[in-house]
């Protein structure tokens, strides 16, 4: 029998909520500053799509950061500051998800396309469980519920390990592992997705690499527009695929299922 594609596992922020991935940046940037250390956006936004604790983990580790956490602080931060940060960040972080809970444009419709074509939907995150079950009832009122969804505490550790995606596959019953896609709008997504023998698509548009809410989006010009999408699709060249949105991924998952039925593979 012919292979097929069984599983779409859609990313949350960035990927089919909050568009341009805002949510964790605002907690984020809150609790450093509160440490009296400033982190830039861009700092911030290397490392999304890990589990939490891991990203605030790698922003202390930037040179910058930790010598200006030195300088005030007086001595380098460690394991016990990113902790002190982390329990911090986990309130503030529920606390703003609010308002970055809309699903983003297409995505209700998008995923009623696949299901009609047979495919699961999954999920994986970098959020908590408590984050992401808020953000799983938000989802459903406004049209997004997928099959499953697994944070990194579910499976054993985040991104860029592949468990959330092996979770995901033992929660639907899909194998093999090549008959599923992982979607997601961070190099982290990506390879979380290529560790798991996954095929991946990059998200661009609507995701953490350009990182604007649509209102944003819509206020740059053609040629802002252009230069983004540019440096965005640059940052996600380790994908299978890049689309600009989960809505038009449509003809990217029909060409994956061709490849499979012909032999190919991730």
């Amino acid at each position: 029998m012919k292979n097929r594609l069984r599983a779409v596992i859609l990313d949350w922020a960035g990927t089919t909520v909050d568009h341009g991935s805002l949510a964790p940046i605002a907690a984020l940037q809150s609790v450093f500053a509160e440490a009296g250390v400033n982190v830039e956006v861009s700092e911030a936004r290397a490392f999304m799509g890990l589990a939490k604790k891991d990203h605030i983990r790698k922003v202390l580790a930037l040179p910058r950061v930790a010598a200006a956490w030195e300088s005030l602080h007086g001595a380098l931060p460690g394991e016990e500051q990113v902790s002190v940060l982390y329990r911090k960040f986990i309130p503030r972080q529920l606390d703003c998800l609010p308002d970055y809970s809309r699903v983003i444009a297409g995505v209700p419709e998008a995923v009623g396309r696949m299901r009609s074509r047979g495919f699961k939907i999954g999920a994986t995150t970098g959020y908590t469980r408590a984050m992401l079950d808020f953000l799983l009832g938000e989802a459903v009122k406004q049209g997004f519920a997928p099959d499953c969804s697994v944070c990194p505490e579910d499976a054993g550790g985040g991104r860029p390990e592949p468990w959330m995606c092996f979770q995901n596959a033992i929660l639907l019953q899909v194998y093999p592992l090549e008959s599923c896609v992982k979607i997601g709008d961070t190099p982290s997504d990506i390879e979380e997705g290529r560790n798991a023998g996954m095929w991946t698509i990059g998200i661009a548009r609507t995701g953490n690499q350009v990182g604007l809410s649509e209102r944003d989006w819509h206020r740059l010009s053609d040629a802002e527009q252009t230069a983004a999408l540019a440096r965005a699709r640059e940052d996600l060249r380790g994908a299978h695929y890049i689309s600009d949105s989960v809505s038009e991924c449509d003809a990217i998952l029909a060409n994956i299922d061709t490849r499979l039925a012909n032999g190919d593979r991730p």
